[in-house]
This record gives C-alpha cells, structure tokens and sequence, in this order.
C-alpha cells in the first residue's frame, strides 16, 4: 500500500504553467506505476496520464497531449505533472494514484488502487 498526496494546485491564467506533486510514503514507489486524474464540476473522474514504475513509459490523454508531461524521482518517492499552455476547460481536481505493477494500457481509475485527495487547479480566462 502506497500513501499519496497531491500539491501545487493553484489558479493560473490561460496559457500559464503548474507543475503538481504526487508524494508517496508507506512502501516503496519504484515498484508501483501512478497515474494522474482530474475532475471537473458536472463532470466524471478522467485519466490524464500515467507513468510506469521505472519511469520509462508513460501515456496522456488525447487532450493534454504536447502540453502535459509526467515525470517521477524515485530517490524522492515523487511523481509530478508538468502542465503547459493552460486552458479553461483544465479546470479540475486533480488526483494521483498508484498500482502495484505495470502501467495499464489505458488510463482508467479502475485499474488503480491507493489515492490521494486531490489538489485544485483553476485556470481563468
């Protein structure tokens, strides 16, 4: 079992920057594959993208392609989410989350088992 929590959420204009933080405690993070995901009011839990264990895969969402990139430190048991060009509709809470193993084809929660509680992000127009 991992435990996570989120930081950086922040607001930000469009086209601005964030990079969020995912700490993890507990067990040992290089052994488990983390994904982020985000909620918007009205709206169902999306995956935006995903890291495996190593570092050396990852996958976005269509929509976030060429403007979020994830990233992990091992060492400081840290996943993060650069996101560039900042959009309205990026709007959300955010959430990390982790699974003991591979990284999943496709970025859904199901596959994933620890979380944290998110961090809010807004962007103005």
């Amino acid at each position: 079992q991992l435990q996570l929590v989120e930081s950086g959420g922040d607001l930000v204009q469009s086209g601005g920057s964030l990079r969020l933080t995912c700490g993890a405690s507990g067990s040992n993070v290089k052994y488990y594959a983390v994904g982020w995901f985000r909620q918007a009011p009205g709206k169902e839990r999306e995956g935006v993208s995903g890291i495996d264990a190593g570092g050396s895969s990852t996958n976005y969402a269509d929509s976030v392609k060429g403007r979020f990139a994830v990233s992990r430190d091992n060492t400081k048991g840290t996943v993060y989410l650069q996101m560039n060009n900042l959009r309205p509709d990026d709007t959300a809470t955010y959430y990390c989350a982790a699974r003991l193993g591979p990284l999943p084809p496709v970025i859904q929660e199901g596959w994933y088992d620890d979380w944290g509680q998110g961090t809010g992000v807004t962007v103005s127009s």
